[in-house]
Protein backbone atom coordinates (compact mmCIF):
# COMPACT_ATOMS: atom_id res chain seq x y z
CA UNK A 1 0.00 0.00 0.00
CA UNK A 2 2.46 2.52 1.06
CA UNK A 3 4.89 1.78 -1.73
CA UNK A 4 1.58 2.52 -4.04
CA UNK A 5 1.24 5.95 -2.70
CA UNK A 6 3.79 7.86 -4.18
CA UNK A 7 2.70 7.11 -7.46
CA UNK A 8 -0.54 7.67 -7.07
CA UNK A 9 0.66 11.13 -5.27
CA UNK A 10 2.65 12.01 -8.64
CA UNK A 11 -0.32 11.32 -10.61
CA UNK A 12 -2.42 13.62 -9.19
CA UNK A 13 -0.36 16.26 -9.24
CA UNK A 14 0.18 15.48 -13.13
CA UNK A 15 -3.10 15.41 -13.65
CA UNK A 16 -3.44 18.39 -11.07
CA UNK A 17 -1.06 20.35 -13.64
CA UNK A 18 -2.43 19.87 -16.73
CA UNK A 19 -5.90 21.10 -15.52
CA UNK A 20 -4.14 24.21 -13.93
CA UNK A 21 -2.12 24.62 -17.27
CA UNK A 22 -5.34 24.59 -19.66
CA UNK A 23 -8.15 26.42 -16.99
CA UNK A 24 -4.76 29.55 -17.38
CA UNK A 25 -4.35 28.89 -21.31
CA UNK A 26 -8.46 29.26 -21.78
CA UNK A 27 -8.77 31.98 -19.31
CA UNK A 28 -5.69 33.84 -21.45
CA UNK A 29 -7.76 33.46 -24.61
CA UNK A 30 -10.65 34.21 -23.32
CA UNK A 31 -9.32 37.69 -21.96
CA UNK A 32 -7.92 38.67 -25.40
CA UNK A 33 -10.45 40.27 -27.43
CA UNK A 34 -10.99 37.69 -30.67
CA UNK A 35 -7.51 36.13 -30.39
CA UNK A 36 -8.68 33.98 -33.36
CA UNK A 37 -7.52 37.28 -35.61
CA UNK A 38 -4.18 36.85 -34.53
CA UNK A 39 -4.01 33.32 -36.59
CA UNK A 40 -5.79 34.11 -39.96
CA UNK A 41 -3.54 33.01 -42.46
CA UNK A 42 -1.47 35.61 -44.20
CA UNK A 43 -3.07 38.16 -46.95
CA UNK A 44 -1.41 39.84 -49.43
CA UNK A 45 0.33 43.03 -48.09
CA UNK A 46 -0.80 46.10 -49.88
CA UNK A 47 1.41 48.90 -50.73
CA UNK A 48 1.84 52.00 -48.60
CA UNK A 49 3.02 54.65 -50.72
CA UNK A 50 0.47 54.73 -53.68
CA UNK A 51 -2.75 55.40 -53.46
CA UNK A 52 -6.46 56.87 -55.35
CA UNK A 53 -7.52 59.50 -54.16
CA UNK A 54 -11.41 58.90 -53.84
CA UNK A 55 -13.78 61.30 -55.53
CA UNK A 56 -16.01 62.02 -52.45
CA UNK A 57 -12.80 64.07 -50.51
CA UNK A 58 -12.14 61.13 -48.93
CA UNK A 59 -8.98 62.15 -46.28
CA UNK A 60 -7.83 58.93 -44.84
CA UNK A 61 -6.22 56.33 -47.34
CA UNK A 62 -4.38 52.92 -47.10
CA UNK A 63 -4.93 50.19 -44.31
CA UNK A 64 -3.62 49.31 -40.79
CA UNK A 65 -1.64 45.96 -41.32
CA UNK A 66 -0.12 43.42 -38.74
CA UNK A 67 3.00 41.37 -39.46
CA UNK A 68 4.92 39.10 -37.56
CA UNK A 69 8.81 39.50 -37.35
CA UNK A 70 11.61 37.37 -37.87
CA UNK A 71 14.39 35.75 -35.91
CA UNK A 72 16.77 38.54 -37.18
CA UNK A 73 14.77 41.07 -37.96
CA UNK A 74 14.67 44.55 -35.86
CA UNK A 75 11.86 47.22 -36.28
CA UNK A 76 13.87 49.48 -38.60
CA UNK A 77 14.05 46.62 -41.11
CA UNK A 78 10.83 46.22 -40.89
CA UNK A 79 10.01 49.85 -41.26
CA UNK A 80 11.90 50.14 -44.40
CA UNK A 81 10.50 46.83 -45.86
CA UNK A 82 6.84 48.10 -45.70
CA UNK A 83 8.26 51.89 -46.43
CA UNK A 84 7.85 53.28 -43.01
CA UNK A 85 9.87 55.40 -41.03
CA UNK A 86 11.61 54.37 -37.70
CA UNK A 87 10.11 56.84 -35.48
CA UNK A 88 6.75 55.50 -37.07
CA UNK A 89 6.76 51.82 -36.21
CA UNK A 90 8.10 52.49 -32.65
CA UNK A 91 5.45 54.74 -31.83
CA UNK A 92 2.74 52.09 -33.30
CA UNK A 93 4.21 49.20 -31.20
CA UNK A 94 4.89 50.88 -27.83
CA UNK A 95 6.76 48.52 -25.23
CA UNK A 96 8.39 46.36 -28.43
CA UNK A 97 12.31 46.30 -28.05
CA UNK A 98 13.06 48.05 -31.04
CA UNK A 99 16.36 46.05 -31.98
CA UNK A 100 15.31 42.46 -30.67
CA UNK A 101 11.43 42.75 -31.21
CA UNK A 102 11.63 38.23 -31.11
CA UNK A 103 10.33 35.97 -33.45
CA UNK A 104 6.50 35.49 -34.23
CA UNK A 105 5.97 38.78 -32.42
CA UNK A 106 3.19 40.52 -33.93
CA UNK A 107 4.49 44.42 -35.30
CA UNK A 108 1.22 46.77 -35.81
CA UNK A 109 2.21 48.59 -39.62
CA UNK A 110 0.82 51.69 -39.32
CA UNK A 111 0.19 52.13 -43.30
CA UNK A 112 -2.93 54.12 -43.00
CA UNK A 113 -2.30 57.73 -43.43
CA UNK A 114 -4.54 60.61 -42.75
CA UNK A 115 -3.82 63.40 -45.26
CA UNK A 116 -2.46 66.89 -44.06
CA UNK A 117 -4.45 69.91 -43.91
CA UNK A 118 -3.03 71.91 -46.69
CA UNK A 119 -3.98 71.94 -50.53
CA UNK A 120 -3.66 68.43 -52.30
CA UNK A 121 -0.90 69.61 -55.43
CA UNK A 122 2.68 69.40 -55.51
CA UNK A 123 4.38 67.98 -52.28
CA UNK A 124 3.78 68.38 -49.20
CA UNK A 125 5.75 68.00 -46.01
CA UNK A 126 4.55 67.18 -42.49
CA UNK A 127 7.22 67.82 -40.25
CA UNK A 128 5.74 65.96 -37.43
CA UNK A 129 4.26 62.76 -39.03
CA UNK A 130 7.93 63.04 -40.96
CA UNK A 131 6.25 62.15 -44.01
CA UNK A 132 5.59 63.44 -47.74
CA UNK A 133 2.81 62.96 -49.79
CA UNK A 134 3.09 63.97 -53.45
CA UNK A 135 0.30 65.06 -55.53
CA UNK A 136 1.19 64.75 -59.09
CA UNK A 137 -1.01 65.99 -61.83
CA UNK A 138 -3.26 63.36 -63.07
CA UNK A 139 -3.46 62.80 -67.08
CA UNK A 140 -6.70 63.24 -69.19
CA UNK A 141 -8.04 60.27 -68.20
CA UNK A 142 -6.28 59.20 -65.00
CA UNK A 143 -7.66 59.65 -61.52
CA UNK A 144 -5.97 61.45 -58.76
CA UNK A 145 -3.54 59.92 -56.52
CA UNK A 146 -1.02 60.36 -53.80
CA UNK A 147 2.32 59.10 -53.17
CA UNK A 148 3.77 58.82 -50.10
CA UNK A 149 7.15 58.40 -48.07
CA UNK A 150 8.73 58.72 -44.73
CA UNK A 151 11.03 61.19 -44.41
CA UNK A 152 14.15 62.43 -42.51
CA UNK A 153 13.81 65.80 -40.94
CA UNK A 154 16.23 68.70 -39.13
CA UNK A 155 17.59 67.72 -35.56
CA UNK A 156 16.49 70.19 -32.69
CA UNK A 157 18.51 72.99 -33.51
CA UNK A 158 18.73 72.49 -37.01
CA UNK A 159 15.25 72.38 -37.18
CA UNK A 160 13.65 72.25 -41.27
CA UNK A 161 11.47 75.38 -42.32
CA UNK A 162 7.88 75.42 -42.67
CA UNK A 163 5.88 77.15 -45.39
CA UNK A 164 5.98 77.15 -48.99
CA UNK A 165 8.36 76.58 -51.78
CA UNK A 166 9.47 74.97 -55.16
CA UNK A 167 11.67 72.65 -56.49
CA UNK A 168 14.02 75.00 -58.45
CA UNK A 169 16.76 72.21 -59.50
CA UNK A 170 16.99 68.28 -59.78
CA UNK A 171 20.24 66.79 -59.32
CA UNK A 172 22.05 63.29 -60.72
CA UNK A 173 24.90 62.46 -58.61
CA UNK A 174 24.61 65.83 -56.58
CA UNK A 175 28.42 67.24 -55.01
CA UNK A 176 27.96 68.55 -51.43
CA UNK A 177 29.00 71.90 -51.26
CA UNK A 178 29.34 71.83 -47.38
CA UNK A 179 27.77 74.69 -45.95
CA UNK A 180 30.18 76.83 -43.52
CA UNK A 181 27.92 76.07 -40.17
CA UNK A 182 28.50 72.47 -40.91
CA UNK A 183 32.10 72.85 -41.51
CA UNK A 184 33.02 74.55 -38.20
CA UNK A 185 29.97 72.07 -36.25
CA UNK A 186 32.00 68.90 -37.55
CA UNK A 187 35.89 70.77 -37.18
CA UNK A 188 34.78 71.23 -33.80
CA UNK A 189 33.72 67.37 -33.39
CA UNK A 190 37.42 66.94 -34.64
CA UNK A 191 35.84 65.50 -37.53
CA UNK A 192 36.55 68.23 -40.39
CA UNK A 193 34.96 68.00 -43.77
CA UNK A 194 36.05 69.18 -47.05
CA UNK A 195 34.45 72.39 -48.76
CA UNK A 196 33.03 70.18 -51.22
CA UNK A 197 32.39 66.20 -50.96
CA UNK A 198 31.99 64.44 -55.10
CA UNK A 199 29.08 62.18 -55.61
CA UNK A 200 29.77 58.64 -54.74
CA UNK A 201 29.20 56.17 -51.43
CA UNK A 202 30.79 58.82 -48.87
CA UNK A 203 28.39 61.36 -50.29
CA UNK A 204 25.15 62.13 -47.34
CA UNK A 205 23.18 63.05 -50.60
CA UNK A 206 22.64 60.25 -52.34
CA UNK A 207 22.20 59.52 -55.88
CA UNK A 208 19.00 62.29 -55.98
CA UNK A 209 18.65 65.56 -54.74
CA UNK A 210 15.62 68.31 -55.63
CA UNK A 211 16.81 71.76 -54.75
CA UNK A 212 13.68 73.96 -53.01
CA UNK A 213 13.89 77.46 -53.30
CA UNK A 214 14.01 77.63 -49.80
CA UNK A 215 18.11 78.69 -49.36
CA UNK A 216 20.40 75.94 -48.73
CA UNK A 217 17.45 73.28 -48.50
CA UNK A 218 17.41 70.06 -50.24
CA UNK A 219 15.06 66.90 -50.51
CA UNK A 220 17.70 63.67 -51.57
CA UNK A 221 18.42 60.53 -50.75
CA UNK A 222 21.15 59.37 -48.15
CA UNK A 223 24.19 57.02 -47.94
CA UNK A 224 22.68 56.37 -44.11
CA UNK A 225 18.70 55.36 -44.82
CA UNK A 226 19.06 54.10 -40.64
CA UNK A 227 18.08 58.49 -40.20
CA UNK A 228 15.04 58.05 -42.03
CA UNK A 229 12.18 58.50 -39.92
CA UNK A 230 14.64 60.39 -37.32
CA UNK A 231 15.51 64.18 -36.56
CA UNK A 232 19.37 63.73 -37.61
CA UNK A 233 20.01 66.38 -40.53
CA UNK A 234 21.25 69.55 -40.66
CA UNK A 235 17.52 70.66 -42.20
CA UNK A 236 17.25 68.93 -45.29
CA UNK A 237 14.59 66.38 -45.95
CA UNK A 238 16.10 62.92 -47.12
CA UNK A 239 14.20 60.09 -47.90
CA UNK A 240 15.23 55.90 -48.79
CA UNK A 241 17.29 55.74 -51.50
CA UNK A 242 14.97 53.37 -53.06
CA UNK A 243 12.25 56.46 -52.84
CA UNK A 244 13.82 59.16 -54.10
CA UNK A 245 14.70 56.79 -57.30
CA UNK A 246 11.02 56.27 -57.82
CA UNK A 247 9.97 59.92 -57.05
CA UNK A 248 12.86 61.76 -58.58
CA UNK A 249 11.22 61.01 -62.55
CA UNK A 250 7.88 61.84 -61.29
CA UNK A 251 8.48 65.43 -59.77
CA UNK A 252 8.85 68.30 -62.29
CA UNK A 253 10.98 71.50 -61.25
CA UNK A 254 8.75 74.17 -60.32
CA UNK A 255 6.45 71.55 -58.55
CA UNK A 256 5.48 73.53 -55.10
CA UNK A 257 6.80 72.29 -51.82
CA UNK A 258 4.22 72.89 -48.61
CA UNK A 259 5.80 72.23 -45.55
CA UNK A 260 3.48 72.19 -42.39
CA UNK A 261 3.82 70.61 -39.22
CA UNK A 262 0.60 69.40 -38.20
CA UNK A 263 0.88 66.37 -35.22
CA UNK A 264 -2.74 66.48 -35.00
CA UNK A 265 -4.17 65.67 -38.40
CA UNK A 266 -7.91 64.97 -38.63
CA UNK A 267 -10.09 63.99 -41.53
CA UNK A 268 -13.11 61.41 -42.57
CA UNK A 269 -13.71 58.09 -44.28
CA UNK A 270 -16.59 56.23 -44.75
CA UNK A 271 -18.77 58.76 -42.44
CA UNK A 272 -16.40 58.81 -39.66
CA UNK A 273 -14.09 61.31 -38.32
CA UNK A 274 -10.67 60.14 -37.43
CA UNK A 275 -7.94 61.58 -35.71
CA UNK A 276 -4.14 60.44 -36.66
CA UNK A 277 -1.89 61.73 -33.48
CA UNK A 278 2.30 61.81 -33.53
CA UNK A 279 4.15 63.29 -30.81
CA UNK A 280 5.24 66.70 -31.10
CA UNK A 281 8.18 68.02 -32.10
CA UNK A 282 10.56 68.35 -28.95
CA UNK A 283 10.55 72.46 -29.30
CA UNK A 284 6.63 72.67 -29.91
CA UNK A 285 6.22 69.99 -26.58
CA UNK A 286 8.05 72.27 -25.05
CA UNK A 287 6.27 75.11 -25.34
CA UNK A 288 2.94 73.70 -25.84
CA UNK A 289 3.14 71.35 -21.95
CA UNK A 290 0.73 69.03 -22.03
CA UNK A 291 -1.80 71.52 -23.59
CA UNK A 292 -4.24 69.17 -26.68
CA UNK A 293 -5.37 72.57 -27.59
CA UNK A 294 -3.51 71.64 -31.32
CA UNK A 295 -5.59 68.56 -31.16
CA UNK A 296 -9.10 70.33 -30.45
CA UNK A 297 -8.34 72.73 -33.25
CA UNK A 298 -7.74 70.28 -35.91
CA UNK A 299 -10.97 68.57 -34.76
CA UNK A 300 -12.93 71.58 -34.43
CA UNK A 301 -12.05 72.37 -38.39
CA UNK A 302 -13.61 69.00 -39.47
CA UNK A 303 -16.22 68.47 -37.36
CA UNK A 304 -19.95 68.71 -38.48
CA UNK A 305 -21.20 69.43 -35.75
CA UNK A 306 -20.86 69.52 -31.33
CA UNK A 307 -21.77 66.69 -30.86
CA UNK A 308 -19.57 64.34 -33.62
CA UNK A 309 -16.35 64.02 -31.69
CA UNK A 310 -16.29 61.56 -29.08
CA UNK A 311 -13.75 63.97 -26.72
CA UNK A 312 -12.68 61.50 -23.84
CA UNK A 313 -11.27 59.12 -26.58
CA UNK A 314 -9.73 61.96 -28.70
CA UNK A 315 -7.65 63.04 -25.62
CA UNK A 316 -6.70 59.33 -25.23
CA UNK A 317 -6.07 58.95 -29.05
CA UNK A 318 -3.81 62.16 -28.83
CA UNK A 319 -2.14 61.45 -25.77
CA UNK A 320 -0.80 57.75 -26.75
CA UNK A 321 0.41 59.63 -30.29
CA UNK A 322 0.82 56.08 -32.05
CA UNK A 323 0.71 57.45 -35.27
CA UNK A 324 -2.53 55.25 -36.42
CA UNK A 325 -5.79 56.90 -37.81
CA UNK A 326 -8.45 56.30 -34.94
CA UNK A 327 -11.91 57.05 -35.64
CA UNK A 328 -13.26 59.21 -32.71
CA UNK A 329 -17.04 59.94 -33.83
CA UNK A 330 -19.11 58.64 -31.29
CA UNK A 331 -20.06 54.99 -31.35
CA UNK A 332 -17.29 54.04 -33.56
CA UNK A 333 -14.78 51.07 -32.98
CA UNK A 334 -11.65 52.57 -31.11
CA UNK A 335 -7.82 51.23 -31.52
CA UNK A 336 -7.80 47.74 -29.59
CA UNK A 337 -10.91 46.84 -32.56
CA UNK A 338 -9.18 48.23 -35.78
CA UNK A 339 -5.92 46.28 -34.57
CA UNK A 340 -7.53 43.00 -33.67
CA UNK A 341 -9.70 43.26 -37.48
CA UNK A 342 -6.53 44.33 -39.25
CA UNK A 343 -5.37 41.97 -41.63
CA UNK A 344 -2.23 40.02 -40.75
CA UNK A 345 0.30 40.04 -44.08
CA UNK A 346 3.60 38.23 -44.94
CA UNK A 347 7.10 40.03 -43.08
CA UNK A 348 8.20 40.51 -46.65
CA UNK A 349 5.77 42.03 -49.23
CA UNK A 350 7.20 40.96 -52.90
CA UNK A 351 8.25 44.32 -53.66
CA UNK A 352 10.66 44.37 -50.70
CA UNK A 353 11.53 40.45 -51.55
CA UNK A 354 12.36 42.13 -55.47
CA UNK A 355 14.49 44.63 -53.87
CA UNK A 356 12.15 47.34 -54.32
CA UNK A 357 10.40 49.73 -52.28
CA UNK A 358 6.87 50.28 -52.67
CA UNK A 359 5.01 48.35 -55.75
CA UNK A 360 3.07 50.16 -58.84
CA UNK A 361 0.35 48.88 -57.47
CA UNK A 362 -2.25 51.76 -56.47
CA UNK A 363 -5.10 50.27 -53.82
Amino acid sequence: MNSLTPARTGCSWLVWGAMLCASICLSACSSFPDWRAWTRPAEPAVPSDRFLLPADGTDVVGRVQITTARHEDTLSDIARRFDLGYEEIVAANPGMDPWLPGEGARVVLPTQFVLPDAPRQGLVLNLAAMRLFYYPSPGADEPPRVITHPIGIGREGWRTPQGSSRITEKLVQPSWTVPASVRREHAEKGDPLPPVVPPGADNPLGEYAMRLSLPSYLIHGTNQPYGVGLRVSHGCVRLYPEDIARLFPEVPQGTRVTIVNQPYVAGWRDGQLYLDAHPPLVEDAKRWGKSLKPMEVALGAKATGPDAIDWERARKVAREARGIPVPVSPGSPDLARLLTSAPQVPSSPPWALAGVAGSDRID
